[in-house]
């Protein structure tokens, strides 16, 4: 689970300080996705960003899991988002000269220690997360050879190879079409529901929020309403 409590988040803006998140709280619950709407530049990517522990708030907490994350000295919260949060980011970002499988078994690689021994382990999940996101069959094409909704899965199996309790996902259908955003959408909710993660997933298209189980809506970073399908 990832709770948010009274998160406020400033940013420097000449002599003055400007305000990205103003004393926002929100759950996602295991096993939910829930979206987070609002105009561009409302904070929606902000509240990620301190989700996943890469900004700290002025204020606040983060609890993941139980524990309180919004305090953690570097070290550790990359250790965290190592073993417990996978990020999904608008782009793919996928490594150029690496295979979809490659760039699943190469998160094994990435600071972990022990990391030879893991291999074996490591590639039975990628094999299993290229089946869940429907590209066995493409798992030895590089990304320039699969198309942009293949690229997209290949990015969420790569946020799933460590088995996070926590999955945040920016703007995951911005770049495809509607019929391939729908498939993404899709996509995470079925893994959402299957591996019980807690998703929070930011998006434009207000057409897929009465599938999530629920959703809030961001304005000059509040809050200005929020609605549970659950």
């Amino acid at each position: 689970m990832i709770r948010l409590n009274h998160i406020t988040l400033t940013f420097p803006d000449g002599s003055s300080r400007v305000t990205a998140i103003d004393n926002v709280s929100l759950t996602a619950h295991p096993g939910t996705v829930t979206g987070i709407t609002g105009p561009s530049g409302s904070g929606k990517s902000s509240l990620l960003a301190v989700s996943a522990t890469l900004i700290r708030p002025d204020s606040g907490q983060v609890f993941v899991d139980g524990l309180d994350v919004s305090q953690l000295n570097s070290h550790e919260a990359t250790e965290l988002r190592r073993n417990n949060i996978g990020i999904v980011f608008q782009q793919s970002n996928l490594v150029p000269a690496l295979t979809a499988r490659e760039q699943l078994t190469v998160m094994n690689e990435l600071g972990g220690r022990h990391s030879r021994r893991k291999r074996a382990k490591a590639a039975s999940r990628a094999d299993a997360l290229l089946e869940a996101v429907g590209l066995s069959d493409q798992a030895g094409k590089r990304p320039h050879q699969l198309s942009g909704g293949q690229r997209q899965r290949v990015n969420i199996a790569r946020a799933l190879m460590n088995d996070p309790s926590v999955l945040l996902v920016d703007e995951p259908t911005s770049a495809l079409d509607q019929e391939r955003g729908a498939s993404i959408i899709d996509l995470i909710l079925r893994l959402t529901d299957e591996l019980d993660t807690s998703t929070l997933l930011v998006t434009h298209d207000l057409v897929h929020l009465p599938r999530m189980h629920g959703a809030v809506h961001i304005v000059d970073g509040r809050l200005s309403n929020a609605a549970s399908t659950a």
